[in-house]
C-alpha cells in the first residue's frame, strides 16, 4: 500500500508543478535561478527526451502501456524482487503516469526544469522519478550480478578445497 500512495504522490506533486508551470511560468517563460546555471523554463514537449520522436503521442501512449506489462511482468515472475525493486517501480510508475496524463490531457508533456551550463534538455518532476526509478533498476541488476560472482567464486574456492 505504501508503494501505491507515493506513487500517487509522486503524481500528485508532478501536476501540481505543472499546474504552476503553465499559470505562473508560462506567462513570462523564463524564471533565472542561478545565472547561467539553472533556470525555470516553460516547455511543450510532444517528443521524448532531447525531443525524439516529436509528435508521435500514440507511440508513447502504447510505450507506457507496454512498459507497464513489462513491470508487472518483471514482479509476477520474479525476475527482480525486494523493497529496493517495489520502489524502482514505484518511481517509473509515478513518473510515467505523470508524462502519461499530459499526453492523454493535452498532446505534449510540460517540462520546466532547465540546466544551461551542461546544454541538458529541459526535463520535468515525472522525468526525474522515472530516472530514479530507472537508476535503482540498474543498482539492482548490478548487486544481483556482483551477489552471483561472489557465490561462483565460492563455490569455486570450495570445489577447488575438497578436491585437495
Amino acid at each position: 500500500m505504501i508503494y501505491f500512495i507515493s506513487a500517487a504522490f509522486m503524481i500528485i506533486v508532478d501536476q501540481l508543478i505543472k499546474y504552476w508551470a503553465v499559470t505562473e511560468l508560462a506567462p513570462i517563460g523564463n524564471i533565472n535561478i542561478i545565472k547561467g546555471f539553472f533556470h525555470l523554463t516553460y516547455v511543450e514537449n510532444s517528443g521524448a527526451a532531447f525531443s525524439m520522436l516529436e509528435g508521435k503521442q500514440t507511440f508513447f501512449i502504447i510505450i507506457t502501456f507496454a512498459a507497464f506489462f513489462l513491470f508487472y511482468y518483471i514482479y509476477k515472475t520474479g525476475i527482480v524482487s525486494g523493497k529496493l525493486a517495489n520502489w524502482a517501480g514505484t518511481f517509473v510508475a509515478g513518473g510515467a503516469i505523470g508524462n502519461f496524463i499530459d499526453r492523454l490531457r493535452l498532446g505534449y508533456v510540460i517540462d520546466m526544469f532547465n540546466f544551461e551550463l551542461i546544454d541538458f534538455p529541459v526535463f520535468n518532476f515525472a522525468d526525474i522519478c522515472i530516472t530514479v526509478g530507472g537508476a535503482l533498476f540498474v543498482l539492482i541488476i548490478w548487486l544481483d550480478y556482483l551477489n552471483e560472482r561472489r557465490e561462483k567464486k565460492a563455490a569455486a574456492e570450495k570445489a577447488a578445497g575438497e578436491d585437495a
